[in-house]
């Protein structure tokens, strides 16, 4: 794609046709994504609860990188949407390496560190006695492959910011698709147990890094990476600003899953494999809607540094709305099904029941959550990053950190099982006002700029 093409793509494409054309690769890869988590929940928990328990002890940690990935990606992504908006390609290409370089250093360093503290790591993200054993098996893995994740999350974002979303959508899927054929072999076929759904994972994730990586060096992007092109002076503290509430969102899912674990750990494994199995099902859910959402976030960027502000409006109501069918359909599946689906993973009595009644909570939050996520990209694709870093914090940490903390103290169990539901109302009660000044402060009409006569002249 040349930028003359990026041009007509993001500013003359009918918005409801250019969201869904760069949503449908982002959600599938996000669905897939989850869905080799769910297989591996799903094959892990025929080892027994406690393996499936540990599963969800290790998620806070890939959240961490995750968080490093994010923050990099969408720190730069939105850095190179605008310059190539602005015809400075040798800006983008600065932006997307010393992303890419700052990702893989920073993510190198923090596995290292947590390798060598591993056991200790595991007990204190909830490991019980008997899950401890699986946790560090698991662990070890999840922090060899860790960089992977990171790195493979910036050159992600990135290339979905350039308008590349189908090639983005190769790579993880590839990972994806790969981990999901290796689980069975590696866990059942060479009796490995949880250590095959460790390496399968691993494996699967350099694949993904790999794929992605090469797609930058074969120039099939429009950005390139090269460390010729890192520049820390000027260039690390804008991405790192803009990349704060990815880093935010992500650093508080590691938290809030600790929390939740910790929270969950006096009513026995049951409870804590149950809310693993929630929180992965959930999450499968809430997968379509930020698909949707990173759809969204090129669009906006790119049409905001145009000065296209009624396209950037339209487009804000095209993927809300769109997000509430999709989560009402989500929502009501899971209502219906709740008790399937968590036997799905765990035929265990106590898991499902503990497990239905808070899928059912979660379900209707879902309902919540499109404002909440659209709102948080608004900001951020803009470079908004102080409003956009709060509004981060708001699901999987101002509201639920709280309420997860203080709730059981009152009402058991079902503290547990209700936290996420009145974190997802609450933020997305508080997004509302903001939306609104958001949606005030910008012109009602598109302005011309001297970008727009240089490529209606080529």
């Amino acid at each position: 794609m040349t930028q003359q093409e990026q041009y007509n793509q993001m500013v003359k494409t009918p918005i409801p046709r250019l969201i869904t054309s760069l949503a449908i690769p982002t959600v599938i890869s996000q669905m897939v994504s989850m869905i080799y988590n769910l297989v591996d929940a799903f094959f892990v928990g025929k080892l027994g609860t406690a393996a499936a328990a540990a599963i969800g002890i290790l998620l806070s940690i890939q959240a961490i990188f995750q968080a490093i990935g994010f923050m990099c990606g969408h720190g730069a992504g939105s850095h190179v949407s605008m310059a190539l908006a602005q015809d400075r390609k040798d800006r983008a290409n600065m932006f997307a390496s010393t992303a890419f370089f700052a990702s893989t250093t920073i993510s190198v360093i923090i596995a290292v560190i947590l390798m060598i503290m591993r056991r200790d790591l595991m007990l204190f993200l909830g490991s019980t006695k008997t899950i401890l054993p699986y946790a560090m098996i698991y662990g070890f893995y999840v922090l060899l492959c860790a960089p992977a994740l990171s790195m493979s999350c910036t050159l992600n974002n990135i290339m979905r910011y350039e308008g590349r979303a189908s090639l983005a959508m190769i790579g993880l899927v590839s990972g994806g698709v790969l981990n999901m054929i290796g689980d069975p072999i590696l866990m059942f076929g060479f009796h490995m147990g949880i250590a095959g759904a460790g390496l399968s994972t691993c494996l699967s994730q350099y694949v993904s890094l790999f794929l992605l990586l090469g797609m930058f060096l074969s120039h099939r992007t429009i950005s390139r990476i090269s460390i010729k092109d890192v520049h820390l002076s000027g260039v690390i503290g804008k991405i790192i600003a803009n990349g704060a509430p990815s880093l935010m969102r992500q650093a508080l899912n590691a938290i809030s899953t600790a929390a939740l674990n910790m929270a969950a750990n006096p009513y026995g494994d049951a409870a804590i494999a149950a809310m693993v199995i929630v929180g992965r099902i959930i999450s499968f859910f809430y997968s379509v809607m930020i698909g949707v959402g990173q759809g969204f976030q090129p669009v906006n960027a790119y049409n905001y540094a145009s000065k296209k502000y009624i396209r950037e409006r339209k487009a804000f109501r095209f993927t809300f709305g769109l997000g509430e069918v999709l989560m009402a359909i989500f929502s009501l599946i899971g209502l219906l099904f709740s008790k399937e689906l968590v036997a799905l993973f765990r035929n265990d009595p106590k898991v499902i029941e503990i497990g239905a009644f808070a899928l059912k909570l979660q379900c209707i939050a879902l309902l919540f959550s499109p404002l909440t996520t659209v709102a948080n990209m608004l900001y951020q694709s803009v470079g908004k990053s102080a409003q956009a870093t709060f509004l981060a914090s708001l699901r999987s940490g101002l509201f639920f950190i709280p309420i997860i903390m203080i709730t059981p103290h009152f009402i058991g169990l079902l503290g547990v099982e209700s936290a996420q539901m009145f974190s997802d109302i609450f933020s997305c009660l508080t997004c509302i006002p903001l939306v609104i000044s958001f949606m005030r402060k910008i012109p009602h009409e598109d302005i011309h700029t001297e970008i727009d006569d240089h490529y209606q002249k080529s």
